[in-house]
Order: structure tokens, then C-alpha cells, then sequence
């Protein structure tokens, strides 16, 4: 089985946490890169700055709520660059807005999820989301 990547784009040291706490335990041989704000992420998936280097993700996580540049400028440039609008967004964020649904879904969002306050259900939707999309859902090779 291949190694799955993902880019966690979270400006919650708890939260990241979790999330890796969830993947490592997970089936999947999931490698996580994080970025704690907008702007890292839009620079790391376009390879510029510290990040020539970096490897494009197989999915993303984003929160929407991040220093610099927020979220949901990041899903707009992910899903208007060419390059980048394949990769699946999983939105993980603690707004239920509306709004925030709406505009997600009408820039591509490929789900969101809304983060609980409890840690373990925290943790249980973490590992839905790796069920789901690392598990069932093939994803293109670069």
C-alpha cells in the first residue's frame, strides 16, 4: 500500500496533536506535514520559500480560522490554481456557520467538518476522515 500525505493547515497546537494522535494510530501509512497559518500553506503547496522541497499533499486539512491568511482565501487559491485543484480539501474547522458551509462548498471543498469541543469525539471524527478518505477514496499520482 502506498504512503498517503497529508498537509494539515492548523494554528491549534492541541488540535495538531490530536489529528496526529488519530493518523498514527490509524491502518494507513499516513506521513502529515502542518502549517500553522494560511500563508505557509499557500507557500508550501506551491513549493516557494522553505518549502521547495515539500512534497504536494494527497489530501488537505484546513481550518478556516488561520493567522495572515485565512482559510478560506487559501481553499479559493488551492481550487483556482491548476496545479493544485485536484488534491481534496477537507475543511476542519469549529465554525458550523452557514456561511462558512456555503462558501466552502462553493469553492470546491471536498467536505466539511465541523471540530467538537471534546477530545474524544474530536478523535473520532479524525479517524472517520482517515476511514473515509484514506481508506476508501484512490487518489491521483503525481
Amino acid at each position: 500500500m502506498p504512503e498517503v500525505h497529508t498537509l494539515l493547515v492548523d494554528d491549534n497546537p492541541g488540535d495538531v496533536e490530536l489529528v496526529r494522535l488519530a493518523l498514527k494510530d490509524g491502518c494507513i501509512l499516513n506521513r502529515i506535514s502542518v502549517v500553522e497559518d494560511g500563508e505557509q500553506a499557500i507557500h508550501y503547496l506551491r513549493r516557494t520559500g522553505e518549502y521547495t522541497d515539500a512534497v504536494l499533499p494527497d489530501l488537505i486539512l484546513l481550518d478556516l480560522n488561520l493567522p495572515r491568511v485565512d482559510g478560506r482565501e487559501v481553499l479559493e487559491e488551492i481550487k483556482a490554481d491548476p496545479e493544485l485543484k485536484h488534491i481534496p480539501v477537507v475543511i476542519l474547522t469549529t465554525s458550523d456557520a452557514e456561511q462558512d458551509v456555503l462558501h466552502a462548498y462553493r469553492h470546491h471543498a471536498s467536505c466539511y467538518v465541523t471540530k467538537p469541543a471534546e477530545a474524544h469525539e474530536f478523535l473520532k471524527k479524525i479517524r472517520g476522515i482517515e476511514t473515509f478518505w484514506l481508506t476508501f477514496v484512490q487518489f491521483p499520482r503525481q
